[in-house]
């Protein structure tokens, strides 16, 4: 699958960026864990500005678990160490 961008920004300083997510783009990506609703996304600071003099790029994770046989997510602790179940496992 060719990746699905939605969004830029510039990078600010070594620990600020600053974005802009098009939601039109991510709302058929919307997963539920635990109730709450999440979007995983890939950032990433591109080696120099483009013709807008972005330098950050923003797209979908789209990566899939296998399922596997007893139909449980493979890419999924089965008993993590962390019991809080507000955390999400990506």
């Amino acid at each position: 699958m060719s990746k699905i961008y939605c969004g830029s920004g510039k990078k600010k300083n070594d620990t600020w960026l600053k974005v802009t997510i098009n939601p039109d783009k991510i709302k058929e990506h919307i997963q539920e864990f635990n109730g709450n609703r999440f979007v995983k996304l890939d950032v990433n600071i591109k080696p120099e500005p483009d013709q807008y003099g972005k330098d950050v790029s923003i797209s979908v994770d789209t990566w899939q678990p296998e399922q596997q046989d007893n139909n449980q997510q493979s890419g999924y602790p089965q008993n993590p160490l962390n019991n809080d179940e507000s955390d999400v496992p990506f």
